[in-house]
C-alpha cells in the first residue's frame, strides 16, 4: 500500500452531523475549511481557547482576567486563565443530573464478567469516596497515589481526589516495586490506593508483597486503601476499599486553572521518571476540544480505549465522561481478537488501540468485520507508535469500510495528541489527517527553520494550555526547560521526526534521537519496521544505528522470529533485498541478530534509545531502568557480547 492513498472520505451526512461543524458555524468568521479553522486557532490563541470555554459551557467561574498572562512559555511564567476557578471532577460529572439512569461506565474483567454503573451511582460513589479521603486528611495540594488496574475504583478515587483539589498519580500493577517507588517517592503521597492482585489472561497475580514494599518506601502515607481482588491472606493496617466511603452529597472545590490534577511520568527508561504535573484547567479544555472536535465524541457514544492506569491514554479515556459518553474500562489481556469482540459486544462507537495491536491483528489474519458486528463503529483510534500504510489498508479491508481511522500522536507530556483525526477530511494511508486545533505544529530543520514536505524536528511554536504546569519538585523549572525548550528557545521540541505536508497532513517517523543516519541519508525507524515486519517470519524487530556524531557505526537489526521460522540465508536475502529496494542500499543492516523478544516499556514502546546508548558503551544499569520494562529479561540479549549474527 502506497503512502498517501485515499482510503476513506467523509460523506456529506458525516460532515453535517460532526460537532466540529457546529463549532465552525458558531464562529463569527465562519471558516469554510479545516485549514482556515486551524490557522485561526493558532494565530488567535486567546480567542480560540476562550471560544472553547464558551462553546462547551465549561463548568466553573471564568473570572474577568485575560486568557494568558506572563510567558511566553510555561517555563517563563506563562499562566492560562489566571482568574478562573473550576474543577475537573465537576466537569466530568456534569451529566449525572440530566442522565441519572443512563450507563456511564461499562467494566469488563479478564474473565468476561461485566458491570455497568449509572451516572447517578457514579456520582454517589465519588461523593462517598471524597468524604472518605477527607476523613483521612486529604485536602487541596495533597497527593493520592494508586497502584491499580483499569477498574472502576480507580476512576472513582481519582475523581474524588480531584474534587478536593488533591493530585492523583497512578501506576499499573504490572509495574515492579522499584519502578513504582521511583515514581511515588518523588511526590510523597498521603494516601495509597492499592490492589492485592489482578487477573491477566486467566492467571492470578498476587501483589501483596509488592504493596508492602511500596508502603514501606513511602513514609508520608497516612493510610493505604486496599481493593480485595484475588483470594489470599488479608493484609494488616489497611483500610478496605468498601470501608472508604462515607455518606455525603456531591461536592467540588473549585481551584485555580493550574492547580495540579494529575502527576504522570515519562517512561523512565533512563534515570528517574520525570513527574509531569498537569492542571485542572488545561486538561478540561484540551480533552473537551480533542474528544469533541477531533474525535466527534458525544452523549450517544460508547468510548473504549485499551489502556492501563500507567499510561496517559487512561486519563484521556475517562475524560470521555465530560462529553456524556459511556466509557468502557477493560481490565484484561488483549489476546487475539479480544478487543474487537469487546467492541462488538458493547456497541462501541469509538475504539482506541495501539498501532502494534492493529498490526498484530493483520499479521494473525484476523477478519473482525466478517466475524463480528462492528456496525456501531464510527472511529478507530491508533496511537503508541506510527501506524504504517498497510495497517490503514487492513482496517478498511477487514474491519469496516465506513469508519474514520484516526491515527494520533502526542504524549504523556501533554496528555493528548498534537496531530490526529478530524471528521472533515479524508483518510490517507500512513498519513495523520491534521495538526490539532490550537497546536501550532511545525517541522524544523537543524537551523531551527520551518520546512514543509521535508522531515524535520516536531516542534510546537506556540504554547498550549495542556503543556505541563511543571515537573514536581523542579526548582526554577530547570528540568522542564531542559526537557523541551533547550534546543530552540521559546519553542517546544518534542523529540519526534515529522513531515508536514503542504495540505497540513502529517507523517510521524519515530523518535528523532533514534534516527538512522547512514551516509547522510536520515530515516526514521518506523520506515524500517514497516519493511521488516511485513515478513510473516518476523514477529517483532528492533533496529539500532550505533554511530555517534561525526562517525558512522554499525547498523544492527535484531529480529524476533515467528514460531517455527529460522533466520536462513534465503530469508536474509529477501530481507536485504526488500530493505535495499524500499529504503536504500545504505540501510541494509551490517548485522542481523536473532533475539527471543524486543525490549519494550510497560506502555509498549520499543527501547531504541537506551539500547543504542548501551551499544555505544554506556553502563546498562544507568542507561535502562529495568523496572520500567514489560519484560526485563529480554534486555540481556542486547548487552555487548559475542552475538549470533549472519
Amino acid at each position: 500500500m502506497q503512502e498517501g492513498t485515499t482510503l476513506w472520505e467523509p460523506s456529506q451526512e458525516t460532515v453535517e452531523r460532526a460537532r466540529i461543524t457546529a463549532f465552525m458555524r458558531a464562529l463569527p468568521s465562519r471558516p469554510r475549511t479545516y485549514d482556515e479553522l486551524w490557522r485561526w486557532s493558532v494565530t488567535d490563541l486567546d480567542g480560540f481557547w476562550q471560544t472553547v470555554w464558551d462553546h462547551f459551557q465549561i463548568v466553573g467561574d471564568r473570572g474577568d482576567g485575560p486568557v494568558r498572562e506572563g510567558g511566553p512559555t510555561p517555563v517563563d511564567g506563562l499562566r492560562w486563565f489566571p482568574s478562573a476557578r473550576l474543577n475537573y471532577a465537576e466537569n466530568m460529572l456534569r451529566h449525572a443530573a440530566e442522565l441519572p439512569d443512563r450507563t456511564a461506565v461499562v467494566y469488563r474483567t479478564d474473565d468476561g464478567a461485566t458491570v455497568e454503573i449509572t451516572w447517578a451511582r457514579l456520582a454517589e460513589q465519588v461523593a462517598g469516596a471524597r468524604a472518605g479521603l477527607a476523613a483521612l486528611g486529604v485536602g487541596r495540594g495533597d497527593r493520592v497515589a494508586a497502584y491499580v488496574p483499569n477498574r472502576p475504583e480507580a476512576l472513582v478515587v481519582m475523581l474524588a481526589a480531584a474534587s478536593l483539589g488533591a493530585a492523583w498519580s497512578s501506576c499499573s500493577p504490572d509495574f515492579g516495586a522499584p519502578s513504582v517507588i521511583d515514581r511515588f517517592q518523588q511526590i510523597e503521597p498521603k494516601v495509597l490506593l492499592a490492589v492485592d492482585g489482578y487477573v491477566y489472561n486467566g492467571k492470578a497475580f498476587d501483589r501483596r508483597g509488592t504493596v508492602e514494599e511500596i508502603r514501606a518506601a513511602l513514609p508520608t502515607l497516612a493510610a493505604t486503601v486496599l481493593i480485595d481482588a484475588v483470594p489470599g491472606e488479608p493484609m494488616a493496617d489497611v483500610l478496605p476499599y468498601a470501608g472508604l466511603a462515607r455518606p455525603a452529597e456531591p461536592a467540588f472545590d473549585r481551584v485555580p486553572f493550574d492547580q495540579p490534577l494529575w502527576i504522570l511520568y515519562s517512561s523512565g527508561t533512563t534515570g528517574l521518571p520525570k513527574p509531569i504535573v498537569h492542571g485542572h484547567g488545561g486538561m478540561v479544555l484540551e480533552h473537551v476540544k480533542s474528544l469533541a472536535l477531533h474525535q466527534d465524541l458525544g452523549p450517544d457514544d460508547v468510548f473504549l480505549w485499551f489502556t492501563t492506569t500507567g499510561w496517559m491514554m487512561w486519563n484521556y479515556l475517562v475524560s470521555g465522561l465530560m462529553l456524556g459518553a459511556t466509557i468502557v474500562l477493560f481490565d484484561g489481556a488483549p489476546a487475539g481478537d479480544v478487543l474487537w469482540r469487546l467492541a462488538a459486544e458493547t456497541g462501541t462507537t469509538h475504539l482506541g488501540l495501539g498501532a502494534p495491536y492493529i498490526m498484530a491483528s493483520r499479521k494473525a489474519g484476523l477478519t473482525p468485520g466478517a466475524s463480528l458486528d462492528l456496525s456501531a463503529l464510527r472511529l478507530i483510534g491508533s496511537t503508541g507508535s506510527p501506524l504504517p500504510p498497510e495497517g490503514f489498508s487492513w482496517v478498511y479491508e477487514e474491519v469496516e469500510r465506513d469508519v474514520l481511522l484516526g491515527s494520533l500522536s502526542g504524549g504523556t507530556d501533554v496528555c493528548s495528541g498534537f496531530v490526529g483525526p478530524v471528521p472533515l477530511l479524508p483518510v490517507r494511508a500512513g498519513v495523520i489527517q491534521c495538526r490539532a486545533l490550537g497546536a501550532k505544529i511545525e517541522a524544523f530543520d537543524e537551523a531551527g527553520r520551518p520546512v514543509v514536505d521535508e522531515v524535520g524536528e516536531l516542534v510546537l511554536s506556540e504554547p498550549m494550555p495542556c503543556m505541563p504546569v511543571g515537573f514536581w519538585n523542579d526548582p526554577g523549572n530547570a528540568r522542564y526547560r531542559e526537557a523541551y525548550f533547550e534546543d530552540f528557545p521559546g519553542v517546544w521540541r518534542h523529540g519526534d521526526w515529522v513531515k508536514v505536508l503542504p495540505d497540513g497532513g502529517c507523517v510521524i517517523y519515530g523518535r528523532s534521537d533514534s534516527t538512522l543516519n547512514r551516509g547522510g541519508i536520515r530515516m526514521g525507524t518506523s520506515d524500517f519496521y514497516r519493511v521488516v515486519e511485513s515478513f510473516e517470519e518476523i514477529a517483532d524487530s528492533l533496529v539500532i544505528d550505533t554511530g555517534k556524531l561525526g562517525a558512522e557505526g554499525e547498523l544492527i537489526l535484531y529480529v524476533q522470529l515467528a514460531p517455527g521460522a529460522e533466520l536462513s540465508e534465503e530469508l536474509l536475502g529477501r530481507l536485504r533485498g526488500a530493505l535495499r529496494a524500499d529504503l536504500s542500499p545504505r540501510h541494509v543492516p551490517d548485522r542481523f541478530v536473532t533475539v527471543p523478544g524486543v525490549p519494550r516499556t510497560l506502555s509498549g514502546k520499543k527501547l531504541e534509545v537506551p539500547v543504542r546508548k548501551i551499544l555505544q558503551g554506556a553502563d546498562p544499569d544507568k542507561a535502562v531502568n529495568r523496572g520500567a520494562l514489560a519484560d526485563p529479561s529480554v534486555l540481556e540479549h542486547y548487552l555487548p557480547r559475542p552475538a549470533e549474527s549472519a
